[in-house]
């Protein structure tokens, strides 16, 4: 097998307020558009795609749900100034800045529809 791109897909009520907040405060770019899809991509990130809850391109048995439970997290060079950069635009911080005792920091941001888009950077441990 080879795997030549890679996406995730999530179903939301509003597709269009997902897309505006991935292309506003992540700087992703709309690849294709049609009604009750988008496609994002950026050059170093996975492609995100975004469904009607209720298409019929959706098995039947889940077309009615909506993406729950879902983290959509990038690993980010300055984490700092990227919760700094979300705050300032506005962005909902829905988990403050923190440190896991297993060495991830993160912070959580919410999109319109409920999507947690999570930015971590790992603290490398000091050598003694």
């Amino acid at each position: 097998m080879n795997i030549t791109s890679t996406a995730v897909s999530l179903t939301v009520d509003d597709v269009s307020a997902s897309a505006a907040f991935l292309v506003e405060h992540f700087g992703f770019q709309e690849a294709a558009a049609a009604d009750g899809f988008a496609s994002l991509v950026r050059e170093d990130a996975v492609q995100v795609i975004f469904l009607q809850r209720g298409t019929e391109v959706l098995p039947e048995d889940v077309r009615e749900q909506r993406a729950a439970g879902v983290i959509l997290a990038f690993t980010v060079t300055d984490l700092d100034a990227e919760f700094e950069r979300l705050r300032s635009e506005g962005a909902p911080i829905t988990m403050a800045l923190r440190e896991e005792p297993w060495g991830e920091r993160l912070f959580q941001v919410t999109d319109p529809n409920g999507v947690v888009l999570q930015l971590v950077a790992w603290v490398v441990p000091e050598q003694q």
